[in-house]
Parts: C-alpha cells; sequence; structure tokens
C-alpha cells in the first residue's frame, strides 16, 4: 500500500461554516507529513475526519485502505492517535496508563509496556502519577500510549504545544526513530520553525490546503524573490520606507532589524537606494535563508 492517507475533495461543514475546504493530498508510506497552520485552520477537523470521529460533509478518504465513513474501526486498530489535549489518567502512574492501553488495544505482550518504557525514555518517571509530571514527560507519556499497539500510522495533533524548545527536539528525535521502524507519521503544529522537520508539509488556512510539497520546493515555488534582512535606522520609520519600496512585496520586524521578502532580480544595491532616498541610515542589508514563515505569508497573500 503506497499511500497510507488518500483524501479528494474533502469537506467539512459545522452548520455554516466551512471548517475544512476541498482538501486533497496523498501521504506516502513511511513519511513525515506536518500539517502547517494557526489555530482554526482545519487542522484537527481534518485528523477527526481521517480518524473515522468526524463524517466528512463532502468528498472522501481512506486511511489504510479503509473508508473512513464505513470502516472506522478498521482504521483506529491499526493507527495511533496524539490529541491535543492528552488522553490520559491523571491519578494513574506512568506505567499504569500504558498498561490500561495495553488493555484497550488488546496487547497481551507482557513485554511490550516494558519496550514502549524503553523506547519513550519514560523508565525513570514510571511509578509518577501522570497529574504531578511537567508537560513535556506527559507529552512523551501519550506518545506511549499512542503507539502501545505498534500501528502502522500515526497522528500526532499539536504534539509539542506548550513545551520548550530542548523538550521538542527530544520529542522529534523519537518521532524518527518510530519512522525507522517502519511508521508513518502525520502531524500537525503551528510552529513554523519546527515543520522544517518535516519530509512535506501542507499549509492550511481558513480550511484550505495551500499547498503541500518539501520545505525545499515550498521556499523555491511560493516566494516571489529572495528574503533580505535589513539593518537600518531609525527602526520603525526604516519599515515603513521598506514598505513602499516598489519592489518589496512584504516587509516586517525581526527583532532589532528589518526583514523583507522582494521581486526577483532585486539587489542589496536597491534596497538601500530606495531606504537612503527616504533618509534612513543604512548600516547592512544581507541575503536571508527563507522561512516557511515566509511561504506561509506568501501564500496567504495570493489567495
Amino acid at each position: 500500500m503506497p499511500f497510507p492517507v488518500q483524501t479528494r475533495n474533502l469537506t467539512k461543514r459545522f452548520g455554516d461554516f466551512t471548517a475544512v475546504d476541498d482538501v486533497t493530498f496523498s501521504i506516502r508510506r513511511g513519511e513525515v507529513v506536518g500539517y502547517l497552520g494557526p489555530n482554526g485552520s482545519g487542522k484537527t477537523t481534518t485528523i477527526r475526519m481521517l480518524l473515522g470521529l468526524l463524517h466528512p460533509s463532502a468528498g472522501e478518504a481512506r486511511v489504510l485502505g479503509f473508508d473512513t465513513r464505513t470502516q472506522a474501526e478498521h482504521i483506529r486498530a491499526r493507527t495511533g492517535y496524539m490529541s491535543q489535549k492528552f488522553a490520559l489518567y491523571g491519578d494513574l502512574t506512568v506505567r499504569e496508563n500504558l498498561e490500561f492501553y495495553a488493555g484497550v488495544y488488546g496487547v497481551r505482550d507482557g513485554e511490550r509496556v516494558e519496550a514502549v518504557l524503553e523506547q519513550v525514555e519514560l523508565r525513570e518517571v514510571q511509578r509518577e502519577r501522570v497529574e504531578a509530571l511537567s508537560t513535556g514527560w506527559r507529552q512523551r507519556t501519550a506518545l506511549g500510549t499512542a503507539i502501545i499497539h505498534r500501528p502502522e500510522l500515526l497522528f500526532l495533533d499539536e504534539p509539542t504545544s506548550g513545551v520548550d524548545p530542548n523538550a521538542r527536539r527530544a520529542f522529534w528525535d523519537l518521532i524518527y526513530a518510530l519512522v525507522e521502524e517502519g511508521v508513518t507519521v502525520f502531524v500537525t503544529t503551528h510552529y513554523m520553525d519546527e515543520a522544517e522537520y518535516c519530509q512535506r508539509v501542507g499549509i492550511m488556512r481558513q480550511g484550505r490546503l495551500l499547498a503541500m510539497d518539501t520545505p525545499a520546493v515550498l521556499k523555491e515555488r511560493a516566494l516571489p524573490g529572495p528574503a533580505w534582512e535589513v539593518f537600518a535606522r531609525p527602526l520603525l520609520p526604516a519599515l515603513e520606507t521598506l514598505e513602499h519600496c516598489p519592489q518589496v512585496q512584504r516587509a516586517g520586524l525581526a527583532g532589532d532589524h528589518l526583514r523583507a521578502i522582494t521581486d526577483k532580480g532585486v539587489s542589496a544595491r536597491d534596497l538601500r537606494g530606495c531606504l537612503q532616498k527616504g533618509g534612513m541610515e543604512v548600516q547592512a542589508i544581507e541575503v536571508a535563508t527563507p522561512t516557511l514563515e515566509d511561504v506561509f505569508l506568501a501564500l496567504a497573500r495570493q489567495k
């Protein structure tokens, strides 16, 4: 089965509100696919339809070869799901949560809990009650319960929300360790930098899938031209001046300097000239590495 996930014109309406609007994509076996977008863009609704928890208003989806409308039980038995709100029992220990979910999924292998404790690096907190754990440890425990039955496909919905950057990086190491074992991963996030870890990224906005491709291809195709780091003073007047330069598509603050996206063929000399014409003091202008945030903003403007 080359495509564990396939959707065609997938749509979900709640009354007059369209949460997911005509979305079509597929996921290849062994991929890590990110679904990137702000809160409310339709990411969670998409996952819930793929799991058969919600029926689409239009369109269709197949997961691991099963129809999400009529064969949801087959899908849920073969997939793992880590929701935004961890479905853990706070008054149980880490080990007890794993044992409970092993029972729910009918896992009879007595060594499986031990293996997951080791795999997700939970051994040191296995006797701790979940309610007493930090968000990072609860996150790992939730992942453990999602993989206790050895799923082929893993759905992770905003799995690193609210944890520090180090914990986020460690969690992604765990994801790729699972991929090496043959698991396919579909993960939603609103962290633009985090999406760089994914092999392909789908960008959502207001229920629409604006694009889906590798981060490198998205940056190449979605941006009108190069990105620039601009160091000029005074900062806010320089921003206003930059926004009015005819070849600048977008400009914004980036800490102590400015960031700009321009048309193709624009040079640092062109930007310097525009700023100096406005009476700004230009300290430096450097070519910048495009980010997925640049891509998202560019696509949002086009659509």
